[in-house]
């Protein structure tokens, strides 16, 4: 239904009118009687052998919902309804911000791709969490967080010191984003000195809480070899939990598209199938490096079971979708987990 009926109807609007419409149908679908009924019969799979700990979290399944589809935490219900083994929220940042002008989300079909350049627009910290108080699911939730636009770089930590303190209570995990090419300058802070730094602020914020949650940090696509050798180092030295690989790329020499097209379009992260190689690259490259000395969150270019266990193989503990629920629809969650069953089973036997 989604790929005959839905999905074309969606794609004739505008990905950004498309975006806000799916969540008003999904909110007046969820709330029709025998909904969640139906949703967990067609969209929800479980299996003991999905089950997995990751960073002293037990998840229900490896498949997650990455930030950037409810940055706001308004769907964390419904989408849980789609049987994903957790969800991220945001980016969230402590002021509201409207992010970058609009039209800021395009759709490459003939790349099964995503190129935006939101730039962190979200409600504000507060406004997410009076709705994660509000909750009945059980899932769980990472939260991802970031600095205003308006905020320098030097004075970003207070930025993300405050969403940590406003989410501790209401998220189990934390992911500090400083890998969006949307926000200027954002970028920066993935120099060694700067994320050092203010990853060390966060777990000195974590270490002063009654538990600590797990802290990740979320990095680029475009990282160099040499980068990647200082992220290992550094996650080392702050002994935060782990990684999330990758976010969006400003790389564009893997699309099919034409260059005018591509220049019409304009600045911003590209997401999708494009993405799968780079993204399974840098996790392989981390996890061979550090050992596999700490849990990395696969995510990029994922439409398939194939797709997920490629990341998994080359050392991911989890992954997310984003783009790939987009062009595929709510079925991909049971889709990758019902292969990843057939994998791990398979594994059992030989």
């Amino acid at each position: 239904m989604y790929q005959s009926i839905i999905k074309p109807l969606l794609f004739r609007l505008q990905p950004e009118q498309a975006h806000h419409l799916t969540f008003r149908l999904v909110k007046f679908f969820f709330n029709l009687p025998g909904a969640k009924r139906i949703l967990k019969s067609k969209y929800q799979f479980a299996d003991p052998l999905l089950e997995k700990e990751v960073f002293g979290i037990k998840f229900p399944n490896p498949v997650g919902l990455a930030a950037g589809f409810d940055k706001d935490a308004v769907l964390i219900d419904e989408m849980s309804q789609l049987g994903f083994g957790f969800i991220e929220i945001g980016t969230l940042t402590p002021q509201p911000q409207i992010g970058n002008p609009q039209p800021r989300l395009f759709r490459l079909p003939e790349d099964q791709a995503l190129i935006n350049r939101m730039g962190f627009n979200n409600g504000g910290v507060a406004e997410a969490v009076e709705r994660l108080k509000k909750r009945q699911s059980k899932v769980i939730i990472g939260g991802n967080i970031g600095k205003n636009k308006v905020t320098p770089n030097e004075e970003a930590v207070a930025d993300y010191e405050h969403c940590f303190d406003a989410l501790y209570p209401y998220v189990d995990y934390f992911v500090v984003n400083v890998s969006s090419p949307n926000t200027p300058n954002l970028r920066e802070l993935q120099d060694k000195e700067p994320l050092k730094a203010l990853l060390m602020a966060v777990q000195t914020r974590n270490s002063s809480k009654p538990a600590q949650k797990p802290v990740l940090l979320k990095i680029a696509p475009d990282l160099t070899n040499e980068q990647l050798d200082d992220i290992i180092e550094i996650i080392q030295e702050t002994k935060i939990a782990g990684v999330i690989a990758t976010n969006t790329t400003i790389a564009r020499d893997q699309l099919s598209i034409s260059t005018d097209k591509i220049e019409k379009i304009g600045a911003g992260g590209l997401s999708g199938k494009v993405l799968a190689k780079r993204s399974t690259d840098v996790i392989q490259y981390l996890s061979h490096k550090s050992g596999g000395s700490f849990p990395i969150i696969g995510v990029g270019g994922i439409f398939t079971a194939a797709d997920a266990i490629e990341k998994l193989e080359a050392g991911a503990s989890l992954v997310q979708v984003y783009t790939g629920f987009i062009y595929q629809g709510p079925s991909i969650v049971s889709d990758i987990n019902r292969g990843l069953l057939s994998y791990i089973k398979q594994k059992q036997i030989n």
